[in-house]
C-alpha cells in the first residue's frame, strides 16, 4: 500500500503494548519500521527492468524476515536517537518489530502481490480487499494515532484497531459480493468461467473490477456495491498466445524469458495489447474498472538479439479529468 497506510498501520500495532511515557517514540517508531520493508526498492538494475519486479515484495515483505526486520530497525533508532533516553534496546524492539510486522500482510491485502512466505514458496499473495490507495481507510487511522499519542490514552489506538479489523472485513464481504456477481454474470453470457477475480478500483471498495476466465478469453466489468448492486459492462480480451502473436520470437531468448517473468508477476493475466502489436499487458490493472488499458506491460523488439530484456512500459493518466470520471463512475 502507500507510504502513509503503512506507516500508520505500523504505528497502530506498536501503539498497543505502549508504556505511557513511550507514546510518542513508539508511535514513531511503528510508523518508521512500518514503512521500512519498501527500502527493496532500492534493489534495481540498470539492464533488467524486471530485475526489480522480482525483489519488490519479496524477502523484506516475508514472515520469517520480520524478527530480522525488526532487530534492524530497532539497531538503528536506538543506537542513533534514543541509547540516552529512558528506553531499552528490547522495548525499542518490540516497538520495531510490531511495526514491521504489519507490512507484509497489509501489502497482501492489496492485488498487487506479496512473497509473503519466502523462501518457502514465491507465491505472490494477493488477498484483492483493499485498493493500493485509500483514503476512506487510512485518514480516520491517522487522526485517531494522532490523538492516541498526544493525549496518551490508549483507547484511540483501540478504535484504530477496531476500525482496521472492520474496514478489512467489510472489503472481504465486498469481494465475495463482487465474485458472486461475476460469476452470474458469466452464467448469464452462457459462459462456464475457469478462475474468477474481483479487485477494488482506485481508492476505494465500493467499485470493483472483475475478471473472469474462459478457455480463451478474459472478461472484464465493473461492478458498483452499495445497498444496490450496478454492472457496467466493459470489454474483453483474448490470453496471450505467444506462438501465435510472436512467430519471430525465438524461445531461448532473454526476451522469451522476460515474458515468463512477467506473467509470474501478473498471476497468469497477461494478454496482448489491443493498441500495440509488440506489448504484453497486465490484464488486472487499468484506471477505469472496466477496461484494459492497462497501466503497465512490457513491449518486445523484433529487431533485439538473444540476449536484450524487453522494455518495461507505464501507462499512468494522472489528470483531473480521469479522477473525475472514476469519481462519477463511483457517485451515480
Amino acid at each position: 500500500m502507500d507510504p502513509l497506510s503503512q506507516g500508520v498501520v505500523g504505528a497502530v500495532a506498536a501503539q498497543q503494548p505502549t508504556k505511557r511515557k513511550h507514546y510518542i517514540i513508539a508511535t514513531l517508531l511503528g510508523f518508521f519500521s512500518g514503512l521500512a520493508p519498501d527500502l527493496d526498492i532500492l534493489i534495481k538494475s540498470q539492464h533488467d527492468p524486471l530485475f526489480s519486479l522480482e525483489f519488490h515484495r519479496q524477502f523484506t515483505h516475508s514472515i520469517f524476515f520480520i524478527p530480522i526486520g525488526g532487530f534492524i530497525c530497532a539497531s538503528f533508532f536506538y543506537y542513533l536517537f534514543l541509547r540516552n533516553r529512558e528506553i531499552s534496546f528490547k522495548e525499542t524492539y518490540i516497538y520495531c518489530t510490531l511495526g514491521y510486522l504489519t507490512h507484509g500482510f497489509l501489502d497482501s491485502c492489496t492485488s498487487y502481490g506479496t512473497q509473503l512466505f519466502w523462501p518457502l514458496s514465491n507465491h505472490r499473495v494477493a488477498w484483492n480487499t483493499i485498493s493500493i490507495i485509500d483514503p476512506i481507510f487510512t485518514l480516520p487511522l491517522f487522526i485517531l494515532i494522532f490523538f492516541a499519542m498526544f493525549k496518551r490514552k490508549k483507547i484511540y489506538s483501540y478504535y484504530a484497531l477496531i476500525w482496521i479489523l472492520i474496514y478489512h472485513s467489510f472489503g472481504h464481504i465486498q469481494k465475495n459480493r463482487a465474485e458472486n456477481i461475476a460469476l452470474d454474470l458469466a452464467h448469464s453470457r452462457g459462459h462456464l468461467p475457469t478462475e474468477i477475480i474481483a479487485k477494488p478500483s482506485f481508492g476505494n471498495i465500493i467499485l470493483w473490477k472483475t475478471i473472469y476466465t474462459t478457455d480463451s478469453q478474459y472478461h472484464v466489468d465493473a461492478v458498483k456495491l452499495l445497498l444496490n448492486t450496478k454492472i457496467i459492462p466493459g470489454t474483453k480480451v483474448n490470453k496471450l498466445n505467444i506462438k501465435k502473436s510472436f512467430p519471430w520470437l525465438n524461445k531461448n531468448s532473454q526476451q522469451a524469458k522476460d515474458i515468463e517473468r512477467f506473467r509470474w508477476f501478473s498471476n497468469g493475466y497477461v494478454s496482448l495489447s489491443p493498441k500495440f502489436p509488440n506489448r504484453i499487458i497486465d490484464v488486472r490493472y487499468s484506471m477505469f474498472p472496466n477496461d484494459i488499458n492497462a497501466l503497465w506491460g512490457i513491449e518486445l523488439n523484433p529487431n533485439s538479439n538473444h540476449k536484450d530484456h524487453v522494455k518495461r512500459v507505464f501507462n499512468r493518466r494522472n489528470h483531473i479529468d480521469v479522477y473525475l470520471k472514476l469519481l462519477n463512475m463511483i457517485s451515480e
